[in-house]
């Protein structure tokens, strides 16, 4: 394998611990009950590793060691979600530091820094948490050694310290279950000392519960007292500002997580009043893709609806409005992030006691498939239709009829789903090889069934040719869906070319108001 985690090396890392923590991510969310129990840590640590993952994906092949520890650190700093993700996240920028930094430090510095930076992260530092378990892999790492080696010794001893937190916290112990974010963490090493060793176990073990715990020991743990809120919001800001933050934020709430560096922070907090808290961040810097989360999502009931619904995520305030137009329950994302597990299961709950969720992205898919297991256990009757797109969410209501059997509605959905291919524009960040060659940032990218097929200069020029070539093979109807500060002539090019190459072709237009993406298309 050469260095430990060389560039090589972390890329595969990335993607074993993704797939491991989707394959894991259920059976973690059942033993969520600290600090709150929202059941969602498994997701929010899947979700977490998965957007830095596919910041290292983005990469071209010949990319440094570096460079791929920067891209994966900033990507789950990006991407990160919950509690758990951000103390993940800065564990990842720690890793970052110490085997990505060129100083030749070893693994088990990188996690003894990995773990000093995450403890610093977090206000009020619990132990029987991922915190103590991260120290205890940390320490038990020699100095020196075969990479392979140092990484399984680290592995081995998150699990023993994995086990060792239900008698070190209360709750856990009244629940009989050991942490739910240490037992993520253990799946990440387990990941790491695959990675690192080349042997690659077949399963990854998640301990469920734990008989026969002593009752910690000392006086008991006090809980947080856990608002009913989870704040979340990305801040530019310099160090000076983000430690005023730190101490008003620790005032207003708990659960008090602060992650980052130069000038770009992760900001996490639990309250029972969001709005002090995003203030907060406005004083302190420039706060973006600001979340709010009710933490008691899916336990209020007077506003549940009865008979069946759809839920369906959202892009933008217009196709927001489309889709509750066509009497859906939209809940709104913005662009390469999912909607929280707790917000999407809640508006399940409230939908209706038969309900059809629609994701409208691949990467939602996960938190959807999570959201409805979760509304199952209230009662709700769900069931997720693959949708992977925009168009194909319209395309799957336009069919829905709730008068129908449950099942014959969702397979009807399905279809109409699965007949609608779908198309993007976009602009290229950063230089990288794609499936149509290579792309530099400004270029202009067309995407069909979310592969890049067309490179080219301009978005008129662009979309033609993506249309073009996905009704090639038929269609009747394309819907065109244009984002926030796509050029006017943009549709005006396009409709003239259907009206003249294509003039059998129906269409229809719609506003979708959404950003990174200047036209959503759907062929049917």
């Amino acid at each position: 394998m050469g260095d430990v985690l060389d560039a090589v090396a972390v890329r595969r890392w990335c993607r074993l611990a993704a797939d491991a923590l989707g394959r894991t991510r259920a059976e973690i969310d059942a033993l969520n009950v600290f600090p709150v129990p929202d059941g969602d840590t498994g997701t929010n640590l899947h979700l977490t590793v998965l957007a830095a993952a596919e910041a290292v994906d983005g990469l071209p092949a010949d990319t440094d060691a570096t460079a791929v520890w920067r891209a994966l650190a900033k990507g789950a700093l990006f991407g990160a979600c919950g509690n758990s993700g951000v103390i993940l996240s800065q564990m990842l920028r720690g890793m970052a530091d110490v085997l990505g930094g060129g100083g030749g430090g070893g693994l088990g510095e990188a996690l003894r820094h990995a773990s000093q930076l995450a403890h610093r992260a977090v206000a009020h530092p619990v132990e029987g948490t991922m915190l103590s378990v991260l120290r205890a892999a940390g320490d038990a790492c020699p100095d020196s050694g075969h990479p392979g080696a140092v990484a399984w010794t680290a592995a081995q001893r998150a699990r023993v310290a994995l086990r060792a937190t239900t008698g070190q916290l209360e709750v856990l112990a009244r629940n009989g279950v050991v942490d739910a974010g240490a037992a993520g963490l253990c799946v990440v090493l387990d990941a790491l000392a695959a990675v690192a060793s080349e042997e690659f176990p077949a399963t990854y073990d998640v301990p469920r519960r734990v008989h026969d715990v002593p009752a910690p020991g000392g006086a008991p743990h006090e809980e947080p007292a856990g608002g009913g809120y989870e704040v979340m919001y990305l801040l530019d800001a310099d160090e000076g500002g983000v430690l005023e933050l730190r101490a008003e934020l620790d005032r207003l709430g708990d659960s008090l997580v602060v992650v980052g560096g130069e000038g770009l922070w992760n900001v996490h907090v639990h309250t029972d009043d969001p709005g002090p808290a995003i203030e907060a961040g406005i004083r302190a810097g420039r706060p973006h893709r600001v979340r709010v989360t009710y933490l008691q999502a899916g336990q209020d009931r007077h506003a549940r609806n009865t008979g069946r619904g759809v839920v369906t995520v959202a892009l933008g305030e217009g196709l927001t409005a489309l889709f509750e137009h066509h009497g859906a329950r939209a809940v709104r994302r913005e662009p390469g992030r999912a909607p929280s597990l707790g917000e999407l299961a809640e508006a399940i709950v409230l939908a209706g006691d038969e309900v059809v969720v629609l994701p409208n992205d691949q990467t939602v898919l996960a938190v959807a498939e999570a959201a409805a297991q979760r509304a199952r256990e209230d009662g709700v009757r769900v069931a997720v239709v693959p949708a992977k797109a925009p168009a194909q969410g319209l395309a799957a209501l336009a069919v829905h009829d709730p008068l129908r059997r449950f099942d014959d509605d969702v397979i009807a959905m399905t279809r109409a789903a699965g007949a609608t291919r779908f198309g993007r524009l976009e602009t290229a960040e950063q230089e990288a090889v794609t499936s149509a060659g290579i792309c530099r940032p400004g270029d202009t990218l067309g995407l069909i069934d979310g592969d890049v097929s067309v490179i080219g200069e301009d978005l008129a020029g662009v979309a033609v040719r993506i249309l073009d070539r996905m009704l090639s093979g038929g269609g009747e109807l394309v819907t065109l869906i244009t984002g926030a500060g796509a050029p006017g002539e943009l549709t005006g090019a396009v409709l003239d070319h259907l009206r003249t190459r294509r003039p059998h072709v129906d269409t229809v237009v719609y506003d979708g108001g959404q950003e990174r993406y200047p036209l959503l298309i759907g062929v049917e």
